[in-house]
């Protein structure tokens, strides 16, 4: 049985959508069978891993709003399994409101892939909503990215509130897979600060890896690949590299 990890933070900027891509290309290096669940409308996530997100059908928004059958939905590529979004996702979250358990209709859609891949990584929008309630409800952990400046450490609070609803109301089995440290410069004292702030509260659960500032990382989605292709040799794209291995290492202890 797969794990399924949504990544997420209310905050936008953050590195998420960077995050997503590029763990799935490096889980999907290192053998493991790793799918991508575009859940953000802008579908990032669809065009960084090189597809075309505007001549795709289905996408997820048939699958959790019109009831398509995920699999149909599931598209291959050099970097791993994309599970496709679009703008029409962007409408999901008013049309979500008048469905029965509608906190629960992609739980129920990955339920019936979830065997079939080591590792299925959710992208959620940068918005604590309806969409983003559906990837907490289906995740078996979060993947938190934090942006080492002073306002992410403001909007983590509001993110642990939000997990505490979730965990107490609609699924008591979340937890946290790890927080991950973005965009650091070593060289700034806000930096540090910040990551040892971010320590000092959620200890163990940071991740060791830290992703670095890193030009690349910001190039590669132009090119519709992730930044472990683009330019494998960049401290960000060994910096992802590094994450999975750490994932998978915690994920074979536990």
């Amino acid at each position: 049985m797969g794990k399924i990890i949504a990544v997420v933070n209310q905050k936008g900027g953050v590195g998420k959508t960077t995050s997503c891509i590029n763990l799935c290309c490096a889980l999907s290096e290192s053998g493991c069978r790793t799918l991508l669940c575009d859940m953000d409308p802008q579908g990032n996530s669809t065009s960084g891993m090189g597809v075309d997100k505007n001549s795709v059908y289905p996408t997820i928004y048939d699958v959790v709003i019109g009831g398509a059958d995920p699999e149909k939905a599931i598209i291959s590529t050099p970097y791993g399994y994309v599970m496709p979004s679009n703008k029409a996702l962007s409408g999901a979250g008013v049309e979500l409101v008048g469905i029965s358990e509608r906190e629960f209709c992609l739980r129920k859609a990955l339920s019936k892939i979830k065997s079939s891949y080591d590792y299925i990584i959710i992208d959620c929008p940068p918005s604590l909503e309806l969409l983003t309630v559906n990837g907490l409800c289906a995740a078996d952990t979060l993947l938190v990215p934090v942006q080492c400046e002073y306002f992410a450490l403001e909007g983590l609070s509001d993110l642990l509130t939000t997990l505490k609803i979730i965990k107490k109301r609609l699924n008591p089995a979340l937890e946290i897979e790890g927080v991950l440290l973005t965009m650091y410069d070593g060289r700034t004292n806000l930096s540090l600060q910040v990551a040892e702030e971010v320590k000092k509260y959620f200890k163990a659960k940071v991740f060791r890896t830290v992703i670095p500032r890193n030009v690349r990382l910001s190039e590669a989605p132009s090119y519709g690949k992730p930044a472990i292709v683009y330019d494998r040799s960049s401290r960000g794209s060994r910096a992802y590299t590094e994450l999975a291995e750490e994932i998978i290492k915690n994920n074979k202890e536990v």
